[in-house]
């Protein structure tokens, strides 16, 4: 089964940090309405499909393509957004990650870990497998952030091409400032670098991940690292977990998935989709960089693929999607 996690860091308001919305407010919004948009033809809290400043889709039209395709279940958690989804859901937290510039990003972190930990358990008694995938505006910053507070020179990737590695660089270091961290300073007190830089996805992400007995795959892109570079200093055992992300992700030379991916040594799974075809300028976008992951879209595409379902057959289903947003004029 898959799960989704949701969550919000005020580090989305900063202008220019985010394209996951066409504007800073509205990435208050995306979250829930990503998780809705799967389930419904339109979202339920906002009239409207989160779209980046430029309008490209978000990606939760991969996920809700393998979904209505393959039929696996998906399960939305709440970890701490502005807004709740109007779906049933799990709520662990309606708190959002802080701006770490200004204070702790998650002075509740030992919460949600441990809520996390019990939605994991429990779902240990009924699947052998849980795909987690996320929705979290600017998490790639938080994401980063923690990284280099352990111990990795990472870069994070971006839902544009223009990846914004010095705006992110400067806000991590105006956080490290702030909670008077050094690079590499945190490597052995991993929770203790989520409660100064993290975000509620990735604490419940985490929580989930190590209450769960089974075989764990985290459905993202590079903040994933940061949750198998927590999960490796907390000393799991990573033979049972894995990444799955899409080629858009891995081909990002603005980031350094593989290289960090090595180095933590986490295995990972690539959902080669090509959208270079595509009918539609939106969709062949994914092929100059936009948007490239996210809401779990390598995760559903693995799942999909377990069901019998080609890459191929997935784009064909996006296409159709596509097509009624744009009949629509969404």
């Amino acid at each position: 089964m898959m799960l989704l996690v949701l969550g919000n860091t005020e580090l989305s308001l900063i202008k220019g940090i985010s394209i996951a919305g066409a504007n800073p407010e509205l990435t208050k919004f995306t979250p829930p309405a990503d998780a809705e948009y799967i389930f419904y033809d339109r979202p339920k809290i906002i009239d409207a499909i989160p779209v980046t400043p430029q309008g490209h889709p978000t990606p939760a039209i991969i996920t809700k393509a393998c979904y209505e395709l393959a039929g696996f279940p998906i399960t939305v958690v709440r970890a701490g957004t502005f807004l709740a989804p109007q779906i049933p859901h799990i709520h662990v937290s309606d708190d959002v990650g802080r701006d770490f510039r200004k204070t702790q990003a998650l002075p509740n972190v030992d919460e949600i870990v441990e809520k996390g930990k019990l939605i994991g358990c429990e779902l240990s008694k009924v699947v052998n497998e849980v795909v987690i995938g996320e929705s979290t505006p600017a998490g790639t910053t938080t994401a980063q952030a923690v990284l280099w507070a352990l111990g990795y020179k990472a870069k994070t990737s971006s839902a544009s091409p223009n990846n914004p590695q010095e705006l992110k660089k400067d806000v991590i270091e105006e956080g490290f400032k702030r909670a008077n961290a050094k690079f590499g300073e945190l490597a052995d007190k991993p929770i203790q670098a989520l409660k100064e830089f993290g975000d509620p996805m990735l604490a419940c992400t985490l929580g989930i991940s190590i209450g769960f007995r089974g075989k764990v795959v985290l459905a993202g892109g590079t903040q994933m690292l940061a949750v198998s570079a927590i999960l490796k200093a907390l000393g799991e055992d990573l033979r049972r977990f894995k990444i799955a992300t899409t080629r858009w992700v891995v081909e990002d030379r603005t980031a350094t998935f593989e290289r960090t991916a090595e180095e933590i040594g986490i295995d990972y799974y690539v959902a080669n989709l090509d959208f270079s075809q595509s009918k539609f300028n939106g969709l062949r976008d994914y092929e100059r960089g936009f948007v490239k992951e996210g809401v779990g879209a390598g995760g559903a595409v693995y799942l999909a693929e377990k069901k019998g379902f080609s890459c191929k057959d997935v784009f064909k289903k996006v296409e159709e999607l596509y097509a009624k947003l744009i009949s629509n004029e969404i």
